[in-house]
């Protein structure tokens, strides 16, 4: 399998060292908008502007793209589908449906084959909710975050006037997860499932009240969330935040027998050190399934839930019913 990285940030790089650990995944190159002689990559890949991609269309197998959900994916995805077989990781939920409609139309016009929507969530936190909805027809899923830093939420906090860096912790209430897994089936508001905690460097005589008020305030981020905002010096910000770890759980309560008087509870965990490189990961083991499906004959757009475990994996058919069945 030959892949091609787009954008070279923090999941570009974690895409660059995931192919290293895969043996049948070869790094073509990494594709980027920026200047490719100011680029340094982490494994001495080369770097190609992304106006010569068309140069490699016979070279590279799938193309995965690192670019953001809010403003390139949407765009890129399917324009780019027009020439190769891509893997993307889309994850605004609410807008999943229509960027899975452009992108199945372009690769379909193409004969091309794309997944998009590729990670931990949406990924394997999507699997985890289909499985075990299938299994429990008679229950409720809860999803869970953290604790973990948020990029999208601590971007939103650099914006702000007199903010020079920010880290966003999403945590989840510990109350809430204890109920969960109880079996209460608990109602539970936004506010009652996470907290959001802010680590904020503010300039030198940056009115730090005006600053928290934004933050707490601040809607379809903060307001509708129990918020701490505290402030640090950015030696404490290099010290103490500078990971971007992150996880979470899904968790379904089900009941079964004759009067649902049995409970059962399935909880699907992460706990990552680096969101990026998790995702990337992940981003890797999807484009494997999209370079065997494409060459068995399948078009079109693709998630998570069109995908046999066994096209993800290294392995032989033989190996998995011997080693993991």
């Amino acid at each position: 399998m030959k892949i091609a990285i787009y954008g070279y940030g923090n999941l570009g790089r974690g895409v660059e060292l995931a192919a290293r650990q895969n043996a049948d995944c070869t790094l073509v190159g990494i594709f980027s908008r920026r200047d490719p002689s100011n680029i340094k990559t982490l494994t001495g890949a080369p770097v190609y502007a992304a106006a010569d991609l068309h140069k490699f269309k016979d070279s590279i197998d799938v193309l995965i793209l690192c670019g953001g959900s809010a403003t390139d994916l949407p765009e890129l995805t399917p324009t780019l589908a027009a020439d190769f077989c891509v893997v993307d990781s889309f994850d605004t939920h609410a807008n999943i449906p229509t960027h899975f409609a452009n992108v199945d139309s372009a690769a379909k016009k193409s004969g091309k084959l794309c997944l998009i929507s590729a990670g931990w969530d949406p990924g394997m936190f999507s699997l985890a909710r289909l499985y075990a909805a299938s299994i429990l027809p008679d229950g409720k899923d809860y999803t869970f975050w953290g604790r973990g830093v948020s990029q999208g939420h601590s971007d939103a906090i650099r914006r702000i006037p007199g903010v020079l860096d920010a880290r966003q912790y999403t945590v989840p209430v510990p109350a809430a997860l204890d109920a969960v897994r109880a079996g209460e089936n608990p109602e539970l508001t936004t506010r009652q499932k996470h907290t959001r905690e802010c680590y904020v460097v503010a300039a030198v005589g940056a009115d730090k009240a005006a600053i928290e008020q934004a933050i707490v305030t601040m809607p379809n981020y903060f307001a509708d969330y129990d918020t701490t905002v505290t402030f640090i010096t950015a030696e404490q910000m290099a010290r103490d935040h500078a990971g971007l770890p992150h996880g979470g759980r899904v968790i379904r309560s089900g009941k079964t027998g004759l009067c649902g008087e049995h409970n059962h509870t399935i909880e699907y965990s992460l706990k990552l050190d680096s969101n990026p490189e998790f995702t990337a990961s992940a981003l890797v083991a999807f484009a494997r399934a999209v370079d065997r499906m494409y060459h068995r004959g399948r078009v079109g757009c693709l998630t998570a839930f069109d995908v046999a475990p066994a096209d993800m994996s290294p392995l032989k058919p033989e190996e998995l019913r011997a080693h993991m069945l």
